[in-house]
C-alpha cells in the first residue's frame, strides 16, 4: 500500500519549486493535497495536472483569517487534516545596513509567522484524529549564520517546531523542521549565477547540489507513518555542509 494512502495533507507555498515536488510525491503515494499559494495561475494549473486527489486553495500564508478558510475548505473537501507542510517562504540577500524595517517585517511575516499560523489553525483538525504531523520547512541557515532577516526567521521556525513538539506530543501529533542546503531549483540555477553555485558546489562534502526530489524524500518519510516516534527533530538535507 502507498505510504501516505488517504492522509490529507495542506502544502503551503505549492505552486511551484520545492513545494510543488512535495506535492508531486505525496499524491504518487496516496496522499490527498490542498496545494496553498499566492500565484493562483500556477497553482490551478498544478492541481488540474495532478487530478482529483488534488485541490488549490488561493492563500495568504500571513493571514489569520486565511488560515481558517483553508482549514474549513480542506475539511469540507477531503476530511481532517492529517499534515501541514510548512514549505512557503522567501529569501533575501541584504546586508543589515541595506534592510529596510518594511524588508525586515515582511521576510518575518512569511517566514515565521505564517509557520505560528499554520500550527495553530491545523491542530484542532488533527486532534479529531487523535494523531497528525507537522513539517516546518526550515533552512541550514537556521542552524547557521547567513543572511539577515532571512536566517533569523529560520532559527524562529527551528525554535517554534521544538516548542510546538512538546505542546503537541499529548494529542499524538508531531512537528518536525526540515533544514535544506542548496537546491538544484531554477531559482538557484540560473544563467547569471549557474558557474558560481556549480563552483560553490565543489565546496559541499559530497560535491553536488541536492535534487528537489531529495529534500521530498524527507518530506515523504515525516508525513508517514514510518516516522512515528520521531518529534521536535531536525532532520537536514544538506550533503554534509552542515557537519564541518
Amino acid at each position: 500500500m502507498a505510504r501516505l494512502q488517504d492522509k490529507v495533507i495542506i502544502i503551503t507555498g505549492a505552486a511551484q519549486g520545492m513545494g510543488a515536488t512535495h506535492a508531486r510525491l505525496c499524491i504518487e503515494e496516496g496522499a490527498q493535497v490542498v496545494l496553498t499559494d499566492i500565484n493562483a495561475e500556477k497553482g490551478l494549473a498544478l492541481a488540474e495536472e495532478l487530478g482529483s486527489n488534488a485541490l488549490f486553495i488561493q492563500h495568504d500564508v500571513t493571514c489569520e483569517q486565511g488560515w481558517a478558510q483553508v482549514v474549513e475548505q480542506t475539511e469540507a473537501h477531503f476530511g481532517p487534516v492529517n499534515v501541514l507542510v510548512n514549505n512557503a517562504g522567501i529569501t533575501m540577500a541584504k546586508s543589515i545596513l541595506d534592510t529596510s524595517l518594511d524588508d525586515y517585517r515582511r521576510i518575518i511575516e512569511i517566514n515565521q509567522v505564517s509557520v505560528f499560523l499554520g500550527m495553530k489553525a491545523v491542530i484542532p483538525s488533527m486532534q479529531t484524529r487523535k494523531q497528525g504531523s507537522i513539517i516546518n520547512i526550515s533552512s541550514i541557515n537556521g542552524l547557521v549564520g547567513g543572511a539577515i532577516g532571512y536566517t533569523d526567521s529560520k532559527f524562529a521556525v527551528r525554535g517554534m517546531t521544538k516548542a510546538a513538539a512538546l505542546s503537541c506530543a499529548p494529542y499524538g501529533i508531531r512537528v518536525n523542521s526540515v533544514h535544506p542546503g542548496v537546491i538544484a531549483t531554477p531559482m538557484v540555477i540560473q544563467e547569471d549565477t549557474k558557474a558560481a553555485v556549480e563552483a560553490f558546489a565543489k565546496n559541499i562534502p559530497l560535491q553536488r547540489l541536492a535534487q528537489p526530489e531529495e529534500v521530498s524524500s524527507i518530506v515523504l518519510y515525516l508525513a508517514s507513518d514510518d516516522s512515528s516516534y520521531s518529534t521536535g527533530a531536525e532532520f537536514i538535507v544538506d550533503g554534509g555542509l552542515t557537519a564541518r
